[in-house]
C-alpha cells in the first residue's frame, strides 16, 4: 500500500502536477489575505478621519486669523500673551492703529 508521500513521489516521477494547494494551505493563505484587506479598510478609515480633521483645523486657522485681525485692528498688534492677555507692543512702541 502506498503511502501520501509515496504518491506524490510517483505523481512527480510521472510529472502530473497537483491541480490544488491542500485545505491546511489555502486556509492560512485566505487568513493572511483577509488580515491584508482589514488592515488595508482600516488604514482608509483612518485616512477619511485624517481628511476630516484636516479640514477642521483648517476652520480653526481661519477663526483665529478673524481674530487677530480684530486685534491688530483694536490695539494695532496681534502679539498677545495667550497665558495672560496681555499685549506686546512693538519696541519702538509704533502702533498702527487706525481710528
Amino acid at each position: 500500500m502506498a503511502t501520501k508521500g509515496t504518491n506524490a513521489k510517483i505523481k512527480e516521477l510521472k510529472g502530473i502536477k497537483p491541480e490544488k494547494i491542500n485545505d491546511e494551505e489555502l486556509k492560512s493563505i485566505q487568513t493572511i489575505i483577509s488580515k491584508i484587506n482589514q488592515t488595508y479598510i482600516e488604514m482608509g478609515r483612518l485616512e477619511a478621519v485624517k481628511h476630516n480633521q484636516l479640514h477642521t483645523l483648517a476652520g480653526v486657522q481661519d477663526e483665529l486669523m478673524i481674530v487677530q485681525d480684530k486685534l491688530k485692528a483694536e490695539y494695532g498688534t496681534d502679539d498677545i500673551n495667550i497665558q495672560t492677555g496681555e499685549i506686546k507692543y512693538p519696541e519702538n512702541g509704533e502702533v498702527n492703529k487706525k481710528d
